[in-house]
């Protein structure tokens, strides 16, 4: 079992999501940053979707009960196992009594923990994300407890990876959305030539921009949205949709993030600037 002493800001479980339920208002959910946990997972030896913690600006301090073995990854903490520092895309033995503290934020805004076959929340509806609407807790708290099949015997083929991180990538690649068309000339140009700020308003649901371009005024009936959806209101404002967004929506669907543009989003705060190149 995994004792969380402290829980940090916003500490999740999350597998790659919950896929199937879209027609009935339910949001596919998961990681934000798949570019992360799959490589996480792969060093591990993990199945692809198999659960993690997603820590999101402040981490928590977690005691391991049981034999196992970890990885962290994404965002860039100070980060002690025992006192002692310890680095992302390593494999790391525990023992039974360690103790993983989170320090201070360095680069980046969301980190991953991954553990040796996955986390074992309960599934709901196919998926261990945490969603609150749907599962029984929105997010870790002081005291959680977490289950993990205790691992005493690892053999990693890979006991640590060299990654090309994503953490200072600025340009976010998009595909044209169903409503792309409608836009004209003004708005293109400041569609691709600006550079966007994150506004104070994101989080797992959606990320809104402090920036804005011409308005519209265009009307169209409530239609299907994805993870990576940005639409477009008519004052100008771009909502950039994220893993707990809504899976319908009225304004124009104007891009559509890549897999990857939506895992450099999401670690990204406020304040934070990129831009879009389209594909």
């Amino acid at each position: 079992m995994l004792k969380v002493l402290k829980s940090g800001f916003f500490t999740t479980i999350q597998d790659i999501g919950r896929f199937g339920f879209r027609d009935k208002g339910v949001p596919v959910s998961g990681v934000m940053d798949t570019v992360t946990v799959y490589k996480l997972n792969m060093l591990l030896e993990n199945e692809s979707d198999a659960a993690v913690l997603e820590i999101t600006m402040t981490g928590p301090t977690l005691e391991f009960e049981e034999d196992s073995y970890i990885s962290l990854g994404g965002a860039e903490f100070s980060v002690t196992l025992n006192n002692e520092p310890i680095n992302n895309y390593k494999v790391l033995k525990i023992n039974a009594g360690d103790i993983l503290s989170y320090g201070r934020l360095k680069t980046g805004f969301r980190a991953y923990l991954a553990i040796k076959k996955g986390f074992q929340s309960p599934k709901i509806l196919g998926s261990r994300s945490y969603y609150g609407i749907i599962t029984p807790k929105a997010l870790l708290k002081d005291k959680s407890e977490v289950p993990y099949v205790k691992t005493e015997d690892f053999k990693p083929k890979i006991t640590g990876l060299k990654v090309d991180s994503i953490l200072e990538e600025d340009t976010l690649h998009v595909a044209k959305g169903p409503e792309f068309e409608l836009l004209d000339d003004k708005q293109l140009e400041h569609l691709f030539s600006q550079q966007f700020t994150v506004a104070n308003e994101n989080n797992r649901m959606a990320y809104q921009l402090n920036e804005t371009i011409s308005g519209h005024a265009i009307s169209m009936l409530t239609s299907a949205t994805l993870p990576g959806t940005i639409q477009f209101t008519p004052a100008g404002k771009l909502i950039i949709l994220m893993k707990d967004g809504q899976t319908t929506g009225g304004y124009p669907r104007i891009l559509q993030l890549t897999d990857k543009g939506i895992s450099i989003l999401a670690q990204k705060k406020a304040g934070d600037t990129f831009s879009f190149k389209l594909m």
